[in-house]
């Protein structure tokens, strides 16, 4: 019986496809990928970006089953203000989660800024917010998601992880790890500092063991890839499963 259930509606960073505007207005693509957002359970969404309410319409989600948003951080393919703003008018009661230091103008909106570490009960789960190493005057967090033993990391937007949010992670043995990974299976991009690469992810994951932050059946999902830097989906797949990862595409349902 599972315990959490997890609809990716996006997987993109923001280099998106033109093709989204015509040929994939109305349907999933594994490589023309829209805006990075989750839904968990059917009714809490993580990040409303420029494609989520697409994405939802698309997945046959209704707007009124949703009783939660989870911000990561205010950029704006995370974070879309009118989109947002649509949400908040046609969803009753609607709550908003965001980092304490985020800078946000959404009207009539019940808005509960998180303190980092700090767990707050929403519903039938626990959410604990950790920061992440991004542009800070983003407000950048991750997600830690947990329910009856059970424990989902969202960690997109962000490289590697800061120093207090790796040793507060130690021996936490996710269930399942969501893990940004923008750019592709090369060296040297300068993204080194905000984003993720799969070499980086090769090194990243053997140590994220050695601390049990990760086990052996933790499920290992990358998403925020940005098609421009990657190989094909189905390419980037035979690459990372080589070294224990999935690859996360718009519409993929998991079970935990």
């Amino acid at each position: 019986m599972s315990i959490f259930n997890l609809l990716f509606l996006g997987t993109c960073a923001c280099d998106y496809s033109p093709k989204l505007k015509e040929e994939y207005k109305d349907k999933f693509d594994k490589d023309a990928r829209r805006s990075s957002s989750i839904i968990i359970d059917g009714k809490y969404l993580v990040d409303c970006g420029p494609h989520t309410l697409d994405s939802l319409r698309i997945a046959g989600v209704e707007r009124t089953n949703l009783t939660a948003l989870f911000i990561t951080h205010t950029h704006d393919d995370h974070f879309d203000e009118k989109n947002v703003q649509e949400l908040v008018d046609t969803v009753p009661n609607l709550r908003i989660y965001i980092n304490e230091n985020a800078d946000i103008n959404i009207q009539n909106a019940e808005i509960i800024k998180m303190k980092t570490f700090t767990p707050y009960c929403c519903e039938d789960m626990t959410v604990t917010s950790y920061p992440a190493n991004h542009r800070q005057e983003t407000a950048p967090q991750h997600y830690l998601f947990e329910k009856s033993g059970k424990k989902i990391f969202y960690a997109l937007d962000g490289a590697l992880f800061l120093h207090q949010t790796y040793y507060a992670l130690v021996e936490k043995e996710f269930d399942t790890l969501v893990l940004d990974c923008t750019t592709g299976d090369y060296e040297g991009d300068y993204r080194l500092c905000e984003h993720n690469s799969i070499p980086l992810i090769r090194l990243m994951l053997p140590s994220m063991k050695t601390v049990r932050m990760i086990t052996a059946d933790t499920q290992v999902y990358l998403s925020h890839l940005a098609p421009s830097l990657h190989k094909s989906h189905d390419e980037t797949v035979k690459i990372c499963e080589k070294f224990g990862a999935k690859v996360a595409y718009d519409g993929l349902k998991i079970d935990i």
